[in-house]
């Protein structure tokens, strides 16, 4: 399936599917379409809806599918940042952070990931469960800001600043790291834990999350 992503930093992304192909998105994030784009709002099964519904997603999926012909249907961002195309083998799944998941051609799988640590699902910044994308096609992921991306080397560790990570392969092991130091922890602003990631894997992380812009809002109203 031929597609094209415009406009950041409120990107879309446009798709084009042939006669019979079907996209589907977790949420009401279509902005146009073709007239043929035919929808269905489904649950995929109970199993899978209530995994959806752990990791952050609604109960229901929308699926478009082209008919009478090839069709045309956008997706946009709900924040600014990058919209990124990503292809899923059955071998290569990834783990991506709560509300990542824009829209994805069939045979993608959306389901709930349970950190190995249970640590670094109470502190790490992403809550106790992220999402994991596993099938075969292409999933298109909605970023916050802007995005910077690292292959990590086995063993090789990497320290963010919790809620900025937005996708790794599942290969990548996440932990935590509690801050040292009394007056970092009080004064350093940056809270009581960091995530550390190990590899082997991609890591991709962004610069802004929407906690933090609605944080910085907050306090901004508060000043005035």
């Amino acid at each position: 399936m031929r597609y094209e992503i415009k406009g950041e930093p409120m990107p879309v992304v446009i798709c084009y599917p042939q006669n019979g192909e079907k996209l589907i998105t977790e949420r009401g994030s279509m902005v146009w379409m073709s007239p043929n784009m035919q929808m269905e709002t489904t649950t995929g099964g109970i199993g899978k809806a209530i995994g959806r519904m752990f990791s952050g997603e609604a109960l229901f999926q929308n699926v478009y599918t082209a008919r009478g012909g090839d069709g045309m249907i956008a997706f946009a961002s709900s924040f600014p940042g990058a919209i990124r195309a990503v292809q899923i083998t059955p071998d290569r799944p990834i783990v991506v952070q709560k509300s990542a998941f824009l829209a994805a051609t069939e045979g993608v799988n959306l389901s709930v990931h349970f950190q190995k640590k249970a640590s670094a699902g109470f502190f790490g910044g992403e809550g106790f469960i992220m999402q994991k994308i596993s099938g075969s096609g292409t999933a298109f992921l909605e970023l916050d800001g802007s995005v910077v991306e690292y292959d990590l080397a086995p063993g090789q560790q990497l320290v963010i600043d919790t809620g900025h990570l937005a996708m790794v392969d599942s290969t990548v092991d996440i932990s935590i790291k509690a801050i040292k130091g009394v007056k970092n922890v009080l004064f350093g602003g940056e809270g009581l834990f960091n995530t550390v990631l190990t590899g082997p894997g991609h890591v991709v992380l962004q610069s802004m999350t929407l906690a933090g812009f609605i944080g910085m809002i907050g306090a901004s109203k508060g000043s005035n």
